[in-house]
């Protein structure tokens, strides 16, 4: 177990992001409440991230709103479809898709141009879920919602023109620790497995004990301070930070998971443990890819079309996903 370091106070000299991405990230950080200036709340942090600015115009894909049943007993799940509009031979394969925002903010809206980007790269019918948030609705809300929106894909595939055998998970940050977290329900409770799981930048973690948790804890959009306030509106005070739903990253055992292509940014606090459940997943004898991308900050997808790190991240999972999903057993 690693030994927590004191964290920065400001972005290390020299600067180790681009140029470029330091004028976003600091474009965004200035418009983001942050812990430092005052305590953070709910209500401010959803409205700073409520303006829908993830849609990106994007020819060559069609997008449809719906519901479909939630866990039982758990109203229903806002969804957003997202089909390429080219020819496709045969069933396609389907992206189970979790937004980030620390399990307390973002939407169908702000993830909106990287689903899209997704679906035209990948070649998959996009499912983006817009699952119940914290602190209204704790762990294991979110994870459950997205188990039954997994699961529903998977037995809904046919319907949607899509093949069963070929349903991956992905999130981006808290999403991408759901995304995770989908792939242990599945084998522990039977269900059918993904195909596949993209975890950019996710949260895996709650201890948050890595080197880049200290190393980047300021001055790079998202905080340490921020991730720790996430964490605790998710779990509340009687939530398990260790159950591995909620960690994924403490997980016991990783055997028999799908293959893996987790995204990460250098200047992340998240970047440590991300790297070590790649190892954790490689010693359990599952793929895990890592594609990191030196100079960038944590969100840095939510550049894409500003930031040329931005674009060459999704084009690669776009490829890898058609990669393994093409791979993946009909």
């Amino acid at each position: 177990m690693n030994t927590p370091r004191p964290p920065a106070t400001e972005p290390r000299s020299p600067d180790p992001l681009t140029p470029a991405a330091r004028q976003i990230c600091d474009a965004m950080a200035a418009a983001f409440p942050d812990p430092a200036r005052g305590p953070l709340d709910a209500v401010s942090l959803r409205r700073a991230t409520g303006s829908g600015a993830g849609r990106l115009p994007r020819e060559g894909v069609a997008a449809t709103d719906r519901s479909i049943p939630g866990p039982p007993g758990s109203p229903a799940l806002p969804v957003r479809l997202y089909r390429p509009e080219a020819e496709a031979r045969g069933p396609r394969p389907l992206l189970v898709f979790f937004h980030g925002g620390g399990w307390v903010m973002c939407d169908l809206d702000t993830h909106d141009g990287l689903c899209r980007e997704l679906a035209v790269l990948s070649g998959a019918l996009v499912m983006s879920v817009d699952y119940r948030r914290a602190p209204e609705d704790r762990f294991p809300a979110a994870a459950e919602d997205a188990y039954a929106a997994t699961q529903w894909a998977v037995e809904q595939a046919a319907g949607l023109g899509c093949d069963p055998g070929r349903v991956a998970v992905g999130g981006d940050s808290s999403g991408g620790g759901l995304a995770a977290a989908v792939a242990l329900m599945a084998r522990d409770r039977g269900g059918r497995p993904p195909a596949a799981q993209l975890l950019l930048y996710p949260a895996l973690d709650h201890r948050l004990t890595g080197d880049s948790a200290a190393d980047y804890a300021t001055g790079y959009f998202h905080t340490t301070a921020h991730m720790r306030w996430y964490w605790e509106q998710y779990l509340g005070p009687g939530g398990d930070p260790a159950h591995p739903y909620a960690s994924p990253g403490l997980a016991p055992d990783l055997t028999g998971l799908p293959p893996a292509l987790l995204v990460l940014p250098e200047c992340d606090p998240l970047r440590d443990e991300g790297r070590a459940y790649a190892a954790a997943l490689r010693a359990a004898g599952i793929e895990a890819r890592v594609d990191e991308h030196g100079g960038t900050f944590h969100g840095f997808l939510g550049a894409m079309g500003h930031l040329p790190a931005a674009d060459l991240a999704v084009e690669a999972a776009g490829a890898w996903l058609t990669e393994v999903l093409g791979a993946a057993a009909m």
